[in-house]
């Protein structure tokens, strides 16, 4: 066990985790703009990006690029120089260290060297469209970045789809259509989903609906921006029950006309519970 108090004295240094705007530069806070004009240095992801920032609110400490390229290298050295009292303020190019960015070994490595770790609140995109998007804001789960090859994608959405929790997720504009298309395959095409793009600036939207309707859309649409995009947990009452998804499509359709519901809605919940399109679900059953 460890434990840490941030603001006693100590012959140390200090690592601050500070957040950076992740589009309008008026969420910077004074803590942070204090923060990184106090610092003996910036660790920034990319120094061009961080200068911008500093730049705006005329702050002159020295910067050191740290990002997923040199990170081995940076440590040792930021590690020395914190143990000898130095403070160091890490960002990335927006939002917060560590999510979906560079960080974590950095905090890893200075708490095993005894060295206090301090987070500053600020923006991060995630929770920011969580609680605009219009789906259940708790529990939820950040997923982050998905895997980019189509395979290992859909083997990773096939272990989420049963998940209730609202599901948090960052993409590119250029995947966007492609991995929705895929959460309709494979979470079920009536599972509500939010797209936001463009977080805190000019251009901000939010695309609300279901996963068939944002796949429609996006088939159509191209969009610009970052993207983060929402998806509905699983209903606790559309989990599928074991034994029925032990029978054949065609079973599983009858079971659930026995209790009450239509051709037309028994297909649809069918397919909602295996995560199937409703298409593919009619032609089964409808097949001779």
């Amino acid at each position: 066990m460890q434990k840490q108090k941030s603001f006693d004295s100590s012959s140390t240094g200090q690592l601050y985790l500070v957040p950076t705007p992740i589009g309008n530069l008026e969420d910077m806070s004074f803590r942070c703009i204090n923060c990184l004009k106090e610092a003996t240095i910036i660790a920034s992801e990319d120094t061009r990006n961080t200068q911008k920032l500093l730049n705006h609110f005329e702050i002159t400490t020295p910067q050191i690029s740290f990002h997923e390229h040199n990170y081995k290298e940076r440590i040792p050295q930021f590690v020395a120089r914190l143990e000898v009292g130095e403070m160091i303020a890490q960002v990335s190019d927006a939002g917060m260290p560590s999510i979906s960015d560079p960080g974590h070994e950095l905090v890893e490595a200075c708490i095993e060297a005894g060295i206090k770790v301090v987070a500053l609140p600020g923006p991060t995109a995630g929770i920011t469209a969580l609680i605009a998007s219009g789906l259940v804001p708790q529990p939820f789960t950040f997923y982050g970045f998905l895997p980019r090859k189509k395979k290992e994608q859909i083997e990773v959405l096939e272990q989420l789809k049963s998940a209730t929790p609202t599901q948090i997720f960052y993409e590119s504009p250029h995947r966007i259509a492609t991995t929705v298309k895929h959460f309709s395959e494979v979470f079920g095409e009536e599972r509500k989903a939010v797209v936001c793009r463009e977080l805190t600036k000019l251009h901000e939207e939010y695309l609300r609906g279901t996963l068939a309707e944002l796949r429609e859309y996006l088939a159509e649409h191209t969009l610009k921006g970052e993207c983060c995009l929402l998806v509905e947990g699983a209903s606790e009452s559309a989990l599928p029950d074991n034994e029925d998804l032990e029978l054949s499509i065609k079973e599983h359709i009858e079971v659930v006309m026995k209790a009450g519901s239509s051709s037309k809605e028994a297909i649809k919940e069918v397919a909602k519970l295996r995560g199937l399109k409703k298409q593919d679900v009619y032609k089964e059953y409808h097949v001779d």
